[in-house]
């Protein structure tokens, strides 16, 4: 799992092979197979992995978060992006790699943005939504808009500061579920 962790963060999933992870861990092609399936297997399993950690995080701000609809959205969005940004292989894992894998991850990843969409939606849940939008696809749109700027971050020439994607991932979730 450590290998991979690095591996297919870079050069990425599509570029790692069998020999190459087992190489890098090494381990018998045997060993691998013991554990794993194929690297599409190991691949969802870091990314679970990831999700689970995060999905910790965030519980944990929110829990410790302020009793307003803004101080949740503030402590979520933070615990979010600073977890996610801490290790570059986890960003890379769960907003880029999660993608380039085609269908590999696609039930995973609907999983994983339907776990923080419950998230999001129980924080919101006591607070009357800014207008008459269908909350659960606004949340949607918003956790896109987030996944949008960790991207820009993991691939911009001059990568924005973690604090300014916060402000500005705050700034979104605020506008499209705050108040009336």
């Amino acid at each position: 799992m450590t290998a991979a962790y690095t591996l297919y963060a870079k050069p990425g999933f599509a570029a790692t092979t069998i020999e190459r992870l087992c190489s890098e861990a090494r381990i018998s092609n045997r060993a691998f197979y013991e554990c794993f399936g194929g690297r599409e297997e190991l691949l969802q399993a870091l990314h679970e992995r990831c999700v689970e950690e995060s999905l910790a995080v965030v519980t944990k701000a929110l829990q410790e978060a302020p009793g307003t609809l803004d101080g949740r959205i503030e402590a979520g969005i933070r615990a979010y992006v600073e977890f996610t940004t801490a290790d570059w292989r986890r960003a890379r894992i769960m907003h880029l790699e999660v993608r380039r894998s085609g269908d590999v991850l696609a039930t995973s990843r609907q999983r994983a943005v339907e776990s923080f969409a419950r998230l999001v939606e129980e924080a919101a849940a006591d607070f009357p939504q800014s207008q008459s939008l269908n909350r659960r696809l606004v949340t949607r749109g918003a956790i896109g808009a987030l996944q949008e700027l960790l991207i820009e971050w993991l691939l911009a020439d001059d990568p924005p500061e973690v604090g300014e994607l916060v402000s500005v991932a705050v700034h979104i979730f605020s506008r499209t579920l705050g108040r009336p």
